[in-house]
């Protein structure tokens, strides 16, 4: 059995596969609670019992949401340091696959399908052209892909954490607002979960909801949910504003790779918004650059709507250092 982990600051997604056919078959997945756990050995251990699979992975591939080292990555947004070492003496194989999340996510794409993808600008895709992924969940993840004569390279980077760039008044009293907080502001704290009520109590400080209360919870839900229903104008205003800067972000990182093969938007948070990002203003956003807009409107933008994307990418790779061939 394959076994594959996605990692990110809220939640551990784990699952177990089969070659079948030449093709990558699911046979258990599960979802944790990352805050829950004092170590991911603790996770693996119970999940492997629970699927009766101890003894049985042959390979094993994990996405964390951190940069990779060597054979180590500490999880950004969570107290955990993964070590490939301690990781394989748990799962009982000589070696682990470690991976970025997004590098994870960006191996998974050539094992979805059309199903897997909504259509949010058909553009016009050059075939063997860059490609660019950007994921909002916890925190902001990107990573680009480059055609190497038979496929693609997936390239990890920590570009959510470049410096937040406003376009607008409102934005720029949005940096104001967070400067007070942060000596740096970048992308990561605001188009993310977390950035939610952040930009909610920018625009309605003593506004409060039931979420607020909980420290551990980034509002996001429930500002979205109030959204929707439009029973709270802040929540409108946070989501509208929210979807607009992750739309501008996901331009920025098409201009720096020219992105003609495709923007993939993936993470938790895009499938759950993704009525309000069809209706316009992210491609606005996403195509306000300067003298290039008419360039950007040509460029493909998919929602990954299929959340294993990361898991399948990260068993692909775990498999093909294996030996395995799928």
């Amino acid at each position: 059995m394959i076994f594959a982990a996605d990692i990110g600051g809220t939640k551990a997604n784990l699952a177990l596969y089969e070659q079948s056919g030449g093709k990558l078959r699911r046979v258990a997945r599960q979802r944790f609670v990352s805050r829950e756990f004092g170590r991911f050995e603790d996770v693996i251990g119970k999940f492997l019992r629970e699927e009766g699979a101890d003894g049985k992975v042959t390979a094993a591939g994990i996405g964390a949401a951190g940069p990779v080292a060597g054979d180590e990555v500490k999880i950004t947004h969570l107290n955990w340091h993964l070590r490939a070492t301690s990781l394989g003496q748990e799962l009982g194989v000589p070696s682990v696959t470690l991976l970025n999340d997004l590098e994870a996510a960006g191996h998974g794409l050539a094992r979805l399908g059309p199903e897997d993808l909504y259509t949010l600008n058909a553009g016009t895709a050059a075939p063997q052209a860059n490609r660019a992924l950007i994921a909002a969940g916890t925190g902001l993840g990107e990573a680009i892909l480059t055609w190497n004569g038979e496929g693609y390279n997936v390239l990890a980077t920590e570009g959510g954490h470049c410096d937040f760039a406003p376009r607008t008044e409102t934005e720029i009293e949005l940096l104001r607002f967070m400067k007070k907080r942060f000596a740096n502001v970048c992308y990561d704290q605001i188009v993310s979960g977390k950035g939610f009520k952040r930009i909610h109590e920018f625009f309605a400080p003593e506004a409060r909801h039931t979420s607020f209360e909980d420290p551990a919870s980034d509002g996001a839900p429930e500002i979205c949910r109030l959204a929707k229903c439009a029973s709270c104008r802040a929540c409108v205003k946070t989501l509208d504003l929210w979807v607009a800067l992750y739309g501008s972000e996901a331009g920025n990182l098409a201009l720096k790779c020219l992105a003609r093969g495709g923007v993939y938007v993936g993470g938790g948070i895009a499938p759950k918004v993704q009525e309000k990002l069809k209706e316009g203003a992210f491609f606005e956003a996403f195509c306000q650059k300067s003298n290039f807009s008419i360039l950007l409107e040509q460029f493909p933008i998919y929602i990954i709507v299929n959340e294993d994307a990361p898991l399948l990418g990260a068993a692909s790779c775990a498999a093909a250092r294996a030996g395995i061939k799928i």
